[in-house]
């Protein structure tokens, strides 16, 4: 299992991609088979149910609780690790902070220039390879 705190970006690609082998879609679809184990906080799951509900997108309400429910369900509710680091956007700073309190846990994002260079910052993409490699491990 790996920790991993998912950015808003990748929902919104996951729900508004057409693509079912979208690697936004997989890191999501990730959630639910408990490949993942999605990190998050109330500021969080606070903004993914602000983002998720406005009208510009019009995702369906049982889609985005649905989506928000799963992370509840199989997530760990984590405290922020306080970074030294600057961020053009306040509200990137929850996610990489959440990131950090767990050892080995990435932040997913499609954003990767929004954060620090990390080695815990990832996309999706990537995030679909580093799952890869733990199954052939596994193997």
């Amino acid at each position: 299992m790996i920790y991993a705190v998912i950015d808003t970006n990748v929902l919104v690609s996951a729900l508004l991609s057409r693509n079912p082998y979208s690697a936004t879609v997989l890191v999501v679809n990730a959630i639910s088979k408990t490949g993942i184990c999605p990190l998050y906080n109330y500021e969080i799951i606070t903004e993914y149910k602000d983002v998720l509900s406005r009208a510009k997108f019009n995702f369906p309400a049982q889609a985005v609780e649905s989506i928000i429910n799963k992370i509840l369900e199989i997530g760990t509710n984590a405290n922020r690790v306080h970074s030294p680091e600057i961020f053009q956007d306040a509200d990137d700073v929850v996610f990489y902070e959440v990131a950090l309190s767990k050892e080995d846990a990435f932040l997913v994002t499609g954003n990767t220039k929004h954060f620090p260079k990390n080695p815990i910052v990832v996309t999706p993409a990537e995030m679909l390879e580093i799952l890869k490699q733990l199954e052939t491990q596994k193997l």
